[in-house]
């Protein structure tokens, strides 16, 4: 088993930058030391033989993880991808069982599913964008200040009243 360059308990960390293996305390109190180190990109050691693994991390202080390198997953449980059979207990291929469960599905050709996850785009309002542009374009037509004729016209009905 390798050690941590600084204290000696088991490595579970490789850091490049500064070339060292380390554990996790002494990977967060080398790396938490300022912004520069924090950067610095670790890869995580296999917990079977303690070689590289594909999981990478920075920062100032990465969480405790598991990892197993590719080789050990192969070599070491061949039952780790999934072929273990666990009603019976032993390890073989299913193949046989999934045909079977297969045939237990009714297939004519359609899905029956295929309607239940159809997007359909929301109704809008019973008017065309031509009805609602007229009606935006009388709006603002209404808002518009009277013309000079128009404000004549209002100067004369106003009354002014001696308590305002």
């Amino acid at each position: 088993m390798k050690n941590c360059v600084l204290c000696k308990s088991t490595a579970r960390m490789y850091c490049d930058s500064d070339q060292a293996i380390l554990c996790w305390d002494c990977d967060a109190r080398v790396h938490t030391a300022n912004f520069l180190v924090a950067k610095h990109t670790r890869t995580l050691l296999c917990h079977v033989c303690q070689s590289s693994t594909p999981w990478t991390g920075s920062g100032p202080k990465l969480a405790p993880t598991v990892s197993v390198c590719q080789s050990c997953v192969n070599t070491r449980n061949p039952n780790i991808n999934g072929d273990f059979d666990h009603e019976d207990g032993d390890a073989e291929n299913d193949s046989e069982d999934e045909e079977d469960q297969d045939d237990d599905h009714d297939h004519d050709g359609s899905d029956d599913d295929e309607g239940d996850n159809q997007v359909v785009p929301l109704v809008s309002s019973s008017s065309s964008s031509e009805e609602s542009s007229r009606r935006f374009c009388r709006e603002t037509d209404d808002l518009q200040p009277p013309n000079d004729h128009e404000r004549s016209q209002d100067k004369s009905s106003l009354k002014i009243s001696p308590w305002t």
